[in-house]
C-alpha cells in the first residue's frame, strides 16, 4: 500500500476508535449495551487484521510472507478468545468469563507474536554499526525484566488472585501470564529494531503499539480483579480496544527497501535499546505509584524485591558508565591514530606531503632562518627492477631511518613521495652546506639489506631561507630545492647543490 493511503487508512481507523472510546467511556449507554460496542469493536478489528494478515501474505514471499503467517495465527486465537469471551460476557452475562476458550485464545495471541518478530529478525542482516554490549550487560537486563515482571505481579495480582485463583489455570493465563508475555515481545520488538535493519520499521511499530496498549489494560485488569471486581469497567478496556486496531494497520503499512550494507546512521531504534531493560521497570513503578496512591500497603516480599531489582539497576548504570568511559578512550585512541595516519607515511613512518608543508609554512611565517634539503634515490627505479619492490621498500625505510639520524630531533624529515624525501632544518646547526654534506655523506655509506651491502647514492638540493627573503611561499621554497636537486643530478648524482639565488 503506498504512503498516502496508508496514512488515509490511519486516519480512518484512529478517528474510528476515538469514536468507540468515546462511545465507550463518555456515551453513557447502559452497562449491556456499552459492554456489547466495546467487545464487538474487538471483534471487528481483529478480523480485519487476521483478513489483512492472510491477504497481505498471499502477495509476499520468504522472510516478509512467514512473519505474516505467524501474525495471521496470532489474529486467529485473538478471534477465538474475544469471541468467547463476549459471547460469555455479553450473551451468558458472566462477568468475567474465564472459564470459556478465551484465556487459551488471549496466551496464544503474544506467542505467535513472538515467533512472528523473531521471523523479522532473522530475515534481515545484522546492523553493522558497533554497538558494544557486555554479556554481563544482558545478563543484568534479563534479571531487571523478571524482576520488574515478579514484583509488577506482586503488586498487581498478589495473595488475591493467588488464592481465587488457585484451583483454575483459565485463570491465572487470563491475569498474569497472559500481561506478562506481552511485556517479553515488547522487549523483543525493541530488541530487533535497535539490532536489526528490519525492512519492516513501520508494521512492527504498529506490532510495538498493539504489544503495549494489550499489556497494560492486561495489567489494569489483573489488578482490578485482584482487588475484588466483579466487571471490568469501560475505561480499562481502552488498551484492549486499541490493541487489534494497530494490529489490522500493521499488515498494510509500507515497507522500506533496505540500504547496502554499510555503517548505519543512528536512528530511534539505537536510543530506544536504552529503555529496553527499563520499560518493565517503569510499568512497575506505575502500578506501584497507583496502589500507594489507593491506600494498597506493600508487603516485605514486594519491597525486598523491589529494592533487589532497583539495586540491579544501579549496578547496570555503572557498568554502563564504565563501559561509556572505555568507549570514550577508545574513540580519542583511533581519532589520535586516525590523526597519524593522515600526517605520515605508512612505510616510512616520516612525514608526508601535507604535515611537512603545514611545518614549513609555519616556519616560514615565524621568519626564522632555515635550511631545506630537497633529496631524490638516485637510480631507484633501477633498485625496483633489479631486486624487487620488497627490496626498494627496505631501502625507502634505511634511507628514511639515516636521514632520521642525521639531523636533530626537532628538524622535520618527511618522505613527499616515491623516492623523494624532504628534511627541514632550522638554524643553528652549522653552516648550510656543512650540514648538506654531512648528510649526503650518511647516504652513501653502503647498505646491509637482507645479508648484502647495497650502494644507494642520492641527489640533494638545498636551499636556505633568511630575513631577506619575506615573500616566498612553502611552494616556493619546495620548487627551489626540487631545481637544485635535478641541478645535483645533471652533474653527476650523488652529490649536493645549493640553491644560490636563495641562499643567505
Amino acid at each position: 500500500m503506498s504512503p498516502k493511503k496508508f496514512a488515509l487508512l490511519a486516519a480512518t481507523a484512529t478517528a474510528a476508535l476515538t469514536a468507540v472510546v468515546l462511545v465507550v467511556v463518555f456515551g453513557g449507554l447502559d452497562p449491556a449495551t456499552t459492554q456489547a460496542v466495546d467487545k464487538f469493536s474487538q471483534v471487528f478489528a481483529s478480523v480485519a487484521a487476521l483478513a489483512g494478515f492472510l491477504l497481505t501474505a498471499r502477495r509476499t514471499e520468504g522472510t516478509d510472507r512467514r512473519w505474516r503467517l505467524w501474525m495471521a495465527g496470532a489474529m486467529t486465537s485473538l478471534t477465538i478468545g474475544l469471541v468467547t469471551w463476549t459471547w460469555g460476557l455479553v450473551f451468558m452475562g458472566i462477568g468475567l468469563p474465564a472459564s470459556t476458550l478465551a484465556p487459551i485464545g488471549f496466551m496464544m495471541t503474544p506467542v505467535f507474536a513472538l515467533f512472528a518478530v523473531l521471523t523479522m529478525a532473522r530475515g534481515q542482516r545484522p546492523s553493522t554499526t558497533p554497538r558494544p554490549r557486555g554479556p554481563w550487560l544482558r545478563v543484568l537486563d534479563g534479571l531487571i525484566i523478571l524482576g520488574a515482571i515478579l514484583v509488577l505481579t506482586l503488586v498487581t495480582a498478589g495473595e488475591s488472585v493467588v488464592r481465587i485463583w488457585t484451583s483454575d489455570l483459565a485463570g491465572l493465563l487470563t491475569t498474569v501470564l497472559h500481561p506478562t508475555l506481552y511485556l517479553v515481545v515488547i522487549v523483543l520488538v525493541l530488541l530487533v529494531a535497535r539490532r536489526h535493519r528490519v525492512a519492516w520499521q513501520l508494521p512492527l511499530l504498529f506490532l510495538g503499539l498493539a504489544f503495549v496498549a494489550q499489556s497494560t489494560s492486561g495489567w489494569i485488569f489483573t489488578y482490578l480483579v485482584a482487588n475484588g471486581a466483579a466487571s471490568i469497567p469501560p475505561w480499562a478496556d481502552i488498551g484492549f480496544m486499541a490493541c487489534p486496531v494497530f494490529y489490522a494497520l500493521a499488515p498494510w503499512a509500507p515497507t522500506a527497501p533496505l540500504r547496502e550494507p554499510g555503517p548505519d546512521p543512528l536512528r530511534t531504534g539505537d536510543y530506544l535499546h536504552l529503555a529496553v531493560p527499563y520499560l518493565p521497570l517503569l510499568i512497575t513503578g506505575m502500578f506501584v505509584g497507583v496502589g500507594t496512591a489507593t491506600g494498597v500497603r506493600l508487603g516485605p516480599t514486594e519491597v525486598y524485591f523491589g529494592l533487589a531489582v532497583v539495586a540491579l539497576v544501579i549496578v547496570r548504570q555503572l557498568i554502563t558508565m564504565t563501559d561509556n568511559v572505555a568507549l570514550l578512550e577508545e574513540i580519542r585512541q583511533s581519532q589520535k591514530q586516525l590523526q597519524y595516519q593522515a600526517y605520515h607515511d605508512p612505510l616510512t613512518g616520516l612525514a608526508n606531503r601535507a604535515l611537512f608543508q603545514e611545518c614549513l609554512g609555519t616556519a616560514l611565517r615565524s621568519s626564522q632562518p632555515l635550511i631545506l634539503l630537497f633529496v631524490d634515490v638516485d637510480d631507484f627505479k633501477t633498485v625496483n627492477d633489479r631486486y624487487g619492490h620488497a627490496v626498494g621498500d627496505e631501502v625507502l625505510c634505511a634511507v628514511a631511518g639515516r636521514l632520521r639520524a642525521a639531523v636533530r630531533a626537532e628538524d622535520v624529515v618527511a618522505r613527499l613521495g616515491g623516492d623523494e624525501f624532504a628534511v627541514l632544518i632550522t638554524t643553528g646547526d652549522g653552516d648550510p652546506e656543512q650540514v648538506g654534506a654531512r648528510v649526503l655523506a650518511v647516504l652513501e655509506a653502503p647498505y646491509g639489506i637482507r645479508g648484502e651491502n647495497r650502494m644507494v647514492r642520492a641527489s640533494i638540493g638545498l636551499v636556505c631561507f633568511g630575513a631577506m627573503d619575506p615573500d616566498l611561499s612553502p611552494d616556493d621554497l619546495l620548487s627551489r630545492a626540487d631545481a637544485a636537486m635535478y641541478a645535483a643530478k645533471r652533474q653527476g648524482k650523488g652529490t649536493l647543490v645549493v640553491h644560490g639565488a636563495a641562499s643567505t
